[in-house]
């Protein structure tokens, strides 16, 4: 599925590169591994290659998908259920875990959205960051264009969808 230096996504971890692929022996079995290097903080995963695409590892999304994301966060008549913070963040992660990239946007759109009614709970600020770098940094590599440029493009999506959002309330 992938060779070595292809770029991957992890859910909920992000983009990385496949830096090797390795035969190990686990508790007796041998497997093959993609040794994968997240781009954003080096960390280093093993992914048994059979099981790669139940854990979701996924490659880079392409050009359609890259609108259907400016789509979903320009999206101006999304309406934020009010229910707890707590439930909010079980939501909320499950769909980042999945791996799609339209739920990560669907995530930021949604606490942006939050955040013009209420403070948001501490885990919520965090998981607004993780939605936006993991957002920020898979459609810089989709558009090869530099990782600022995207967050502007992203913030300002951000700030109409918030604003249309004020003034249909």
């Amino acid at each position: 599925m992938f060779q070595l230096g292809d770029l991957a996504v992890y859910p909920a971890h992000g983009v990385g590169v496949i830096e090797s692929i390795e035969d190990k022996e686990i508790s007796g079995n041998h497997q093959t591994f993609y040794i994968m290097r997240i781009l954003d903080n080096n960390m280093i995963i093993m992914i048994p290659t059979h099981n790669a695409s139940n854990v979701g590892l996924r490659g880079i999304i392409d050009g359609q998908a890259v609108t259907t994301i400016y789509e979903i966060l320009a999206k101006k008549d999304r309406v934020v259920e009010h229910q707890t913070w707590n439930r909010r963040y079980r939501d909320y992660m499950e769909k980042i875990k999945t791996g799609s990239l339209f739920h990560v946007a669907e995530v930021l759109r949604d606490l942006t959205l939050l955040k013009l009614d209420k403070d948001l709970s501490f885990g919520e600020r965090k998981m607004l960051d993780t939605a936006k770098n993991l957002l920020v940094k898979e459609l810089s590599i989709a558009e090869k264009k530099e990782e600022d440029k995207i967050e502007q493009k992203i913030n300002s999506l951000l700030e109409l969808t918030a604003m249309e959002q004020v003034a249909l309330a």
